[in-house]
């Protein structure tokens, strides 16, 4: 029987479309189409390539209403977010398309050779790409901007969810005049894809997602000797420190914490607030999250849509429940709302601790978990007390302070007086269970290349 992938509107439980999984004919022409194109993209000029990029930007702001409604409607993203998306995907391919000639410049090297030495940065091949349903758009186009700029073909395994965005990127794709086979959507069960992995014309993997998916596709890339970028989840930390602007902090917080209903891997999720102002910025911090608008997704006056699944929003309250059946206090939210829709309201919870599931475990939608410290250290050391290690906010107007604890956080990155969030002009990626490699920035492009050394003697 055919596997088929369905995608459900999460604001009301009613179903979008169905498609049918690709089998394994359609898997072998993808693949012979993408290492055909790629051997004729990678001896197109840069120039050309980083031209089609600008076209590629055109086209997804000239389909922006249509790519945002899909989003809308695939996984409950409210319409500004969604636009926003939209956007940030075009601008991500503008900045390879500028600054690529740059980052893939060979570089000499002084190694006593007569005729000179360098170090070129030639494409890998065929590049399998593993995208999730929260940011459906932006996931892709980070990762496929500096792919194609670099010289490589793409293959996407989107989420089952989203499977209207993904064909919205191939439109997107085809309307910018890239060639044929280039860029491509595999419709795959979870089963399908050790064995794409393990085909030999598959130079590459990057994938976006949970620890655990992280883990087993690696395992599969090592066991064939290929390339691997992880990008998996967080447990971000969101440090105040008794001299932060708590205005600003708080706008922030809640800013992080409810983004995209709160399922981003970066998002602030344990906010470790030094005691002396622990009290003053939870009450803000409750009283900002519980005025938040929580509706359709569709109406412009909406700041919280739903979750993307039934299950999500299953898991997510399990979290909170366990949690104050061991001891949490509920500032706000916390339980089940009534009605169609996956939604859950904005939700606040203090007096938690370790062993608690959110403290030690991802929380993947509106919940704020409220830690106490005694002292800047104390701070450090219960931010670091996490296996995740992606990203952290630090709160202080203490620039020289500010300075001197980011080598000591465990993170891929630290910001000072700002949410974390993914950056065209900076590289992205975590330490520990949150994964390895980089996307964005220079070091993203240089990801997905072969560091070529040439000697002349």
């Amino acid at each position: 029987m055919t596997h088929v992938f369905r995608s459900i509107d999460p604001s009301n439980n009613t179903l979008v479309s169905v498609r049918e999984e690709h089998g394994p004919l359609d898997v072998e022409h993808a693949l012979s189409q993408a290492a055909a194109a790629q051997t004729d993209w990678a001896r197109t000029r840069l120039a050309a390539r980083c031209a089609a990029l600008n076209r590629l930007a055109a086209a997804l702001r000239a389909r922006a209403d249509e790519c945002a409604r899909t989003m809308t409607s695939e996984m409950g993203k409210v319409a500004a977010e969604a636009r926003a998306e939209v956007e940030k995907s075009a601008w991500v391919c503008e900045f390879y398309a500028e600054h690529a000639p740059a980052f893939l410049a060979p570089e000499a090297a002084d190694a006593g050779a007569a005729h000179g030495s360098w170090v070129r940065f030639d494409p890998l091949g065929v590049v399998l790409a593993v995208m999730p349903w929260n940011f459906p758009l932006w996931q892709v186009l980070r990762f496929a901007a500096p792919a194609l700029a670099a010289g490589n073909a793409l293959i996407l395994k989107h989420a089952p969810g989203v499977q209207g965005c993904a064909e919205d990127v191939l439109t997107a794709v085809r309307d910018a005049g890239l060639p044929a086979g280039l860029v491509q959507n595999l419709r795959l069960d979870l089963p399908a894809i050790p064995a794409v992995v393990a085909d030999p014309r598959i130079a590459a993997v990057t994938l976006t997602g949970s620890s655990r998916a992280g883990a087993a596709v690696a395992a599969i890339a090592g066991q064939h000797l290929k390339k691997c970028v992880l990008e998996l989840g967080g447990s971000d930390p969101f440090i105040v420190l008794p001299d932060a602007d708590l205005a600003a902090a708080v706008a922030a917080g809640v800013r992080s914490r409810t983004l995209n209903a709160g399922q981003s891997c970066i998002a602030a999720k344990r906010f470790v607030v030094h005691r002396d102002v622990a009290e003053p910025f939870a009450e803000r911090f409750t009283a900002a999250m519980a005025a938040l608008t929580v509706g359709d997704p569709s109406d412009p006056g909406t700041d919280l849509g739903p979750l993307a699944r039934g299950d999500l929003r299953d898991a997510l309250h399990g979290q909170v429940v366990a949690s104050t059946a061991l001891g949490a206090r509920v500032r706000c939210g916390g339980e089940l709302p009534e009605g169609r829709g996956f939604y859950y309201p904005p939700t606040v919870l203090d007096r938690v601790a370790p062993g608690m599931p959110v403290v030690d475990e991802e929380t993947f939608g509106p919940v704020a978990a409220l830690l106490a410290a005694d002292s800047v250290d104390d701070a450090v050391a219960i931010a670091n007390d996490t296996p995740y290690g992606l990203g952290a906010s630090l709160w202080t107007q203490d620039r020289a302070l500010a300075r001197a604890l980011a080598p000591r956080i465990d993170a891929g990155a630290v910001y000072v007086n700002s949410m974390t969030f993914s950056d065209p002009r900076l590289p992205f990626g975590g330490v520990k269970a949150s994964g390895y490699g980089r996307e964005l920035g220079r070091f993203g492009l240089r990801e997905f290349v072969n560091v070529k050394t040439v000697r002349v003697d």
